[in-house]
């Protein structure tokens, strides 16, 4: 009998935080239309009806979805079901907002909404917890990741390198590879020695930062003369498709032949060049007269490009998902004819 107050207490207690800690959805009831859910969500929250009414036609207003406010959200699509149950849980300002793939559901445009809404959450002070897969979405708005495998904490620390790492770990392959001597790919004519990502500074690096130059560097051994070697690399995105092929064009070593030695060929891609994501390098020695493949290594380095989004990029001030292989930044020249 004596510990039931104490129990109790402790219970209350607990509610009293939790009541600030709304995960998208929670509160939410089947059988309750769409307005009436968000009455319900508020009054969890401990808001009055005075205040839910204050909040009431921009929370609708950002769902996008007036015309089924009255029907029971059992009804509703999942996408439908998540737009309302994000613009309440955003709208209502709890002081730490979870938010678990919600970035999965709805077209660009509320995606980029939701973006949006979550970084001005952050910057009142408030906290966010977005949990998710996309690993695009987390390096472009958090400052800080928790990577959780089997149930345990895996890494923490800055966004951008636990997301680094985790992809590395996923893909296997990373920034530098370098083979023993008698594990060199190749045949009697060349040997590849090395395979890195460089940022300026000549320091290998896997995660970049997409107005950064990165360098792919070949480094590889001509064991006999009279050959006129091309490196060339291929590279690929995470989707497997081929952004593009680059050749080795130094005109010092175009068309004559390279006698034996170590070489190390570097090829520069510009900063804003290429679009936020994951890549991967497939290395190719040939000679082309007569033709002949010497190396052909398939994704043997990757790299990560991440765009911190701070408005100098290729993406501007836009927060949402941008399509496309490559990402430039172009000149743009605007006239203006005024009237008359």
């Amino acid at each position: 009998m004596c510990r039931l107050p104490l129990l109790v207490f402790w219970c209350f207690q607990l509610w009293e935080w939790v009541g600030s800690l709304l995960e998208v959805g929670t509160g939410f009831h089947n059988e309750l239309t769409g307005r009436e859910n968000i009455y319900l969500s508020g009054a969890i929250l401990g808001m009055s009806r005075a205040e839910i009414n204050g909040r009431f036609d921009e929370i609708v207003a950002f769902s996008e979805i007036e015309e089924f406010l009255d029907t029971p959200v059992k009804h509703y699509s999942s996408g439908m079901y998540m737009r309302l149950a994000f613009s309440v849980a955003a709208h209502l300002e709890p002081e730490i907002l979870m938010v678990d793939e919600v970035l999965a559901v709805g077209d660009i445009g509320f995606q980029r909404k939701c973006l949006g809404k979550m970084s001005e959450a952050g910057r009142s002070g408030r906290t966010v917890l977005f949990v998710s897969h996309d690993m695009q979405a987390i390096s472009r708005i958090c400052h800080s990741a928790i990577w959780l495998k089997d149930g345990r904490i895996e890494r923490t620390g800055k966004a951008e390198d636990v997301v680094s790492e985790y992809l590395h770990t996923q893909s296997k392959t990373g920034a530098e590879r370098i083979w023993n001597v008698n594990e060199m790919p190749g045949n009697e004519a060349v040997r590849l020695m090395s395979v890195r990502i460089c940022d300026e500074a000549a320091q290998s690096v896997y995660s970049v930062d997409i107005r950064r130059p990165l360098v792919v560097e070949i480094k590889y051994k001509v064991n006999v003369p009279g050959k006129v070697m091309t490196p060339n690399f291929q590279l690929y995105n995470e989707a497997g498709v081929c952004v593009f092929v680059s050749f080795d064009q130094d005109p010092t070593w175009k068309e004559d032949p390279r006698e034996p030695g170590v070489y190390t060929s570097r090829a520069t891609i510009p900063g804003n060049f290429l679009a936020e994501g994951h890549f991967f390098i497939t290395v190719v020695i040939a000679t082309y007269d007569p033709p002949n493949v010497h190396v052909n290594e398939t994704e043997v380095v990757g790299f990560h490009v991440v765009d911190p989004i701070e408005g100098d990029s290729a993406r501007g001030n836009f927060g949402g998902k941008l399509h496309g292989l490559v990402r430039p930044v172009l000149k743009w020249e605007t006239d203006l004819q005024k009237n008359g």
